[in-house]
């Protein structure tokens, strides 16, 4: 009885050790993140926030004419190795079930650099505070 508490104990053991590596990797992701740039729009912005759930929320905001028009993503991220995959299921509280899959090309604590594999579209971004606001559209367009 001895034994096979001890061998359970073992596995229980090493799937938690075999696991940790994985947690450790997605923790730099976790967190808010700024960025500018979309394919079709250079200017546009958005904030990004990478829960350790591995929920995101993201803010887009497009500039027209010094107006602000936002519109939301909500849904699941993953990242595995340099893979990073996002599921969005809702835009703008809409359910529309998407996936996008993106390589990191580089990645710091403050900074990431990921491109979106099906259009090669580069997104830079960089980590910000709970309090960061998007600039105002009358500053950036």
């Amino acid at each position: 009885m001895k034994r096979l508490l001890l061998c359970g104990l073992l596995l229980s053991t090493q799937a938690l050790v075999l696991a940790a590596p994985a947690r450790a990797q997605q923790s730099w992701m976790v967190g808010r993140w700024y960025g500018y740039g979309q394919p079709n729009d250079k200017s546009q912005m958005w904030i990004g926030t990478a829960f350790a759930d591995g929920k995101f929320h993201v803010l887009h905001r497009q500039c027209i004419q010094g107006k602000a028009i936002d519109h939301t993503n909500d849904g699941t991220w993953s990242l595995k190795g340099d893979i990073f995959t996002i599921r969005i299921e809702k835009v703008d509280g809409e359910v529309l079930p998407r996936t996008d899959v993106y390589r990191v090309l580089s990645h710091s604590e403050t900074r990431q650099t990921y491109r979106h594999e099906a259009t090669g579209f580069v997104y830079n971004s960089r980590k910000v505070d709970g309090k960061f606001q998007m600039p105002p559209c009358d500053l950036a367009s």
